[in-house]
């Protein structure tokens, strides 16, 4: 049976096949401990010298880390895996041995690894904070769907600056003068005038020469946008919209700590009782 890590409870004491990569491994004697990987989660896979063939268990103790492979083994549950359950390996097909991968287990520095970012997002703390990303924008869209929004995707390259400033990456469009859009407010403006409620969502550029945590070169910025709607109507909505966000990013972490466990925890800045207060408002 054909499965992947995060379908693979669904088979306890059932032998599957997974496609995965070798994220890490450890050994020790007469047993080697595989950390593997296959886009949907994480999970380790035990192989014992005597359950395997010599192949099986010399591959599994020499495979070098990224390597690729469809691992076989029977799923049993384990309270002490972060992901709640293992592999116990009976076979390895080794499908491409990788060499020189340069992200190893040890500390990098943060330039080095953005130098390596399309590898770095294999690593578990950037796999976990682009599944929290991708479930947040779905929610964000849901809510807007769900509340008769229509989204508008506002030009990239605009011919001048929507908030009048003078920091913005200058280009050419052909023989006129362009920038990178700072903001889709003006087209959302005008979006709500034919379609009443409308919102975009999408990438935005500041040309603010600055690496604190308070500026952002690029960032994907949502902005929503209605007719006949007063101030306190907007204010009604604008709640709305961050409660539905925090109870979805708050049911992400309750329900796949496994992804949680691995990024900072960043909501000791925000007081436990401030987000029931958000979950309890109307």
């Amino acid at each position: 049976m054909k499965t992947t890590i995060s379908q693979s409870p669904q088979f306890i004491e059932q032998t599957v096949t997974i496609g995965a990569w070798l994220a890490n491994k450890r050994s020790s004697g007469k047993i080697a401990f595989l950390q593997l990987r296959d886009g949907t989660g994480f999970i380790q896979g035990v192989v014992v010298k005597n359950d395997v063939s010599e192949e099986t268990f010399q591959l599994a103790k020499n495979m070098n880390q990224e390597s690729s492979m469809y691992i076989t083994g029977k799923i049993v549950e384990d309270n002490r895996s972060p992901f709640g359950y293992e592999m116990q390996v009976s076979n390895i097909e080794l499908i491409h041995e990788a060499n020189d991968y340069p992200i190893t287990p040890k500390e990098h520095g943060t330039e080095f690894l953005m130098d390596h970012r399309h590898l770095w997002l294999r690593s578990k703390r950037q796999h976990a904070v682009m599944k929290i990303r991708n479930e947040i924008i779905r929610s964000t869209y849901q809510f807007f769907n769900d509340n008769g929004y229509v989204k508008i995707d506002p030009p990239i390259l605009t011919g001048s600056s929507a908030e009048g400033t003078t920091e913005l990456f200058h280009t050419k469009y052909f023989d006129e003068e362009a920038y990178l859009s700072q903001s889709g407010q003006l087209y959302m403006e005008a979006a709500a005038m034919a379609f009443g409620k409308v919102f975009s969502f999408g990438p935005t550029f500041r040309a603010e020469k600055s690496k604190t945590r308070r500026h952002l070169i690029e960032f994907w910025m949502i902005e929503p946008e209605m007719a006949f709607v007063d101030h306190n109507e907007s204010l009604r909505y604008k709640n709305n919209t961050l409660v539905s966000l925090f109870k979805v990013y708050w049911k992400i972490v309750s329900l796949n700590c496994r992804y949680w466990r691995e990024i900072q925890q960043n909501w000791k800045k925000l007081k436990h009782h401030s987000l029931e207060f958000l979950m309890t408002m109307p």
